[in-house]
């Protein structure tokens, strides 16, 4: 086998690319060097009629788990491959028995991170009764914005990578999604875990567009309900940090009533934390 047969990618794998919807194509010149387990691609799921589904597999899944050190490879392949890599936790049920509705990455751009924070806000706003004004404190009725950056406590791929280490010992398969950056790997993989808050994924993929910019976050991890994400830039700060909390309420509101209850108790909980972990019910 020649170097070109070696350095195209493999398999099926430019089938994830023929998306037709003017996101990240160009699969004929990508290359990807690492070798791959065995794995299959993963399919849409029919029963979500009412979506626009894209004639194109959501995302390519390994049969088995692989070692975190194979997900550090393929994050460092991604600007030659255009594929990122996920650790995808089947826990609840495997992938491939559906759940699956892909939205096209070029409709990210549509949505402001700010806009769909304002709203969601406005939302509990007319519905909260003035007793539930504390869980939100200091902020209350008024949505505070997004937050400012954090000042970054190392590089975001070199936290990437160490977390992901951190998350392939729970013994969890490979995915693969044709995407640009990692934020847009929710919607290109047709991810499910938040409609119970969120119809769209895409609106979600923005906000982490956003944090990708201003807290060096990287996806690392799905689960059917779950996101883990590394960042090298959290809150350092107890005023940042509630302001950083704010952010992640609007994001998953179940954070609030899965743990402290208030603003401030999660604020200390993600204070200088590396790492974010969210689960909507």
């Amino acid at each position: 086998m020649d170097d070109v047969e070696v350095r195209h990618l493999p398999g099926d794998l430019p089938r994830l690319f023929d998306d037709g919807d003017g996101g990240f194509g160009g699969a004929a010149e990508r290359t990807l060097s690492v070798p791959l387990p065995e794995g299959d691609l993963i399919w849409p799921d029919p029963g979500y009629p009412q979506r626009r589904q894209l004639l194109r597999p959501a995302f390519w899944l390994s049969d088995e788990p692989v070692p975190g050190e194979v997900w550090c490879e393929l994050r460092a392949e991604h600007p030659r491959s255009g594929l990122w890599p996920l650790l995808m936790d089947e826990t609840d049920q495997p992938w491939a028995s559906g759940q699956i509705a892909p939205e096209p990455v070029s409709e990210i751009g549509n949505y402001l991170p700010h806009a769909f924070m304002s709203e969601v806000w406005a939302d509990w706003s007319e519905r909260a009764a003035d007793e539930d004004l504390d869980e939100l404190a200091p902020f209350g009725r008024h949505c505070p914005g997004p937050a400012p950056p954090g000042v970054p406590v190392d590089d975001p791929d070199a936290m990437a990578d160490r977390y992901a280490r951190v998350l392939a010992r729970r013994g969890v398969p490979l995915g693969l999604a044709a995407v640009e950056r990692g934020a847009d790997a929710l919607a290109a993989a047709g991810w499910q875990g938040a409609l119970n808050h969120n119809e769209w994924t895409a609106p979600l993929a923005a906000v982490l567009r956003s944090w990708e910019d201003r807290f060096g976050a990287r996806v690392v991890g799905l689960g059917f309900n779950t996101l883990e994400l590394s960042v090298a830039a959290p809150p350092v700060t107890t005023r940042h940090a509630v302001h950083v909390a704010a952010e992640h309420w609007t994001f998953c509101p179940d954070i609030l009533f899965q743990g402290p209850g208030n603003l401030a108790g999660y604020a200390d909980e993600i204070r200088g934390k590396t790492h974010w972990t969210f689960w909507w019910d």
